[in-house]
């Protein structure tokens, strides 16, 4: 298989869907001043809208309402913007179902532990083994999986998931994912959190953390509006969740303009741009300021973030966040036990104005096609330098730095665990301190502040 179709089956790229960027014509993203005003629902009803969500901790609305809104909406009081609610695709759909078999994805149980915990290189790269051997695996800890949502029946997550609080701002969509449909990227990035451990299947970086599926992307096309990311976000923070992992990625252009899928482009006012990037700064500002660190993926375009400046990376370059990059081995099924952990992968974004962290998130650039035995289970090489995890409805691998962004969260997850509830701002003192420099020293552009590892930030 080359490299270019490898890429197109595992990465997660950005593009904007339903219609590439293209907005709902008749939705619309409203910024108050402050605070809504307590008669805008009556307001918006006269200009000819109609209020569907509210977030009130933030001052936002959003509203369904005929294109000619905005005019018509110009003397609401106390309303600083109002935008388009830009619809973009933050996660490929299905990543992983041309890359993982059914006869691969499901081999025969190997007779150990937690059976699959041997294809799971990530968790030897960052040392998960020795965290739990030290007596800590996120007992304690809450964690909200802003996704696609998560297979709830799943044996490996269901110990974990706190069915109560998990909840949808996907509109005609569950949290709980259709039974049956393949892969689920937010059921994949769970299990590298918290899949727990059952003796059976996977096991995540903490496997006693607890899980809330908090679904801000749509589990069939990977997209989702801005609006719902700053939803989840604000979620996180009512709910009282220690670490909030963000595994999307979508770009604001300054100029406001999207693809639109049909090889042209459309462009938005720039001030919707500005407006929906305030609104998103809100949310992260909300959620931090109560008590959730937010942990998001770097991207998956090469890109140097150092020199990006036309472009605004989202989660990766909100307040509060900390972005992730991907590394990989090369080759790891060849020789287990002597991998180098520290290559940043092909595809993943880089430089030392975004990136935090680096954590494992594979890769598919290992030339060969042969096939590689690890654990009496067979997989092409290629496959098994990607991450292993949960799926609907069983296991299997994918690479992103969608995948690197959990293993983060994981080891936050392990630190609250040990120290208690702790302020974002305190987290990530710890991780700092115990991250491994791979780098030059001090920040880099690949690792940041340098490779998490669950074991070094529980040992002090």
């Amino acid at each position: 298989m080359t490299k270019t179709l490898r890429a197109a089956c595992a990465a997660t790229v950005l593009s904007c869907a339903l219609g590439m960027g293209a907005a709902s014509a008749d939705s619309f993203v409203v910024l108050a001043k402050k605070d809504l005003p307590a008669d805008f629902a009556s307001q918006v009803q006269a200009a000819g809208g109609t209020v569907t969500r509210t977030i009130p901790q933030i001052g936002v609305a959003i509203v369904e309402a005929p294109a000619d809104f905005r005019s018509a909406a110009a003397g609401i009081s106390g309303i600083q913007d109002i935008a388009a609610d830009i619809s973009v695709q933050m996660i490929q759909p299905n990543p992983g179902e041309k890359v993982a078999y059914s006869d691969y994805a499901n081999p025969p149980a190997s007779g150990e532990d937690d059976f699959y915990f041997n294809l799971q290189w990530g968790h030897q790269a960052i040392d998960a083994a020795g965290a739990w051997n030290a007596g800590f695996r996120g007992a304690g800890a809450r964690v909200a999986v802003l996704d696609s949502g998560i297979d709830a029946e799943h044996p490996d997550l269901s110990p974990n998931l706190n069915m109560a609080l998990s909840a949808s701002f996907v509109p005609g969509e569950d949290w709980n994912i259709q039974p049956g449909f393949y892969f689920n990227h937010g059921t994949h990035v769970a299990g590298t959190i918290a899949a727990a451990d059952n003796a059976y299947g996977a096991i995540g970086v903490a496997p006693e953390a607890e899980l809330v599926a908090v679904k801000v992307l749509s589990e069939f096309t990977g997209s989702g509006p801005f609006s719902s990311i700053a939803a989840g976000m604000v979620y996180s923070g009512l709910i009282g969740a220690d670490v909030a992992n963000m595994s999307l990625g979508a770009t604001i252009p300054h100029n406001c303009t999207f693809p639109d899928g049909n090889g042209g482009t459309v462009k938005y006012p720039s001030k919707d741009c500005s407006a929906l990037l305030n609104m998103l700064k809100r949310a992260a500002n909300f959620a931090t300021q109560n008590g959730v660190l937010l942990v998001g993926s770097a991207g998956n375009e090469a890109t140097d973030l150092d020199h990006n400046a036309s472009n605004v990376k989202i989660p990766a370059e909100l307040p509060g966040v900390l972005s992730i990059s991907a590394t990989a081995p090369t080759g790891w099924g060849l020789d287990p036990f002597n991998a180098d952990f520290s290559t940043l992968s092909s595809f993943s974004n880089y430089g030392q104005s975004s990136i935090a962290f680096s954590a494992p998130g594979g890769d598919y650039d290992y030339p060969g096609n042969e096939v590689c035995f690890v654990g009496g289970i067979a997989q092409y090489c290629w496959v098994m330098d990607m991450v292993f995890s949960t799926i609907s409805g069983g296991w299997s691998w994918s690479a992103g730095t969608s995948m690197a962004s959990p293993h983060a969260a994981g080891v936050a997850a392990l630190i609250v665990s040990k120290h208690g509830k702790m302020s974002p701002a305190q987290l990530v003192a710890k991780m700092k301190q115990s991250a491994i420099d791979l780098g030059k020293p001090g920040r880099d552009d690949v690792h940041g502040h340098g490779a998490v590892n669950a074991a070094s930030a529980v040992s002090d």
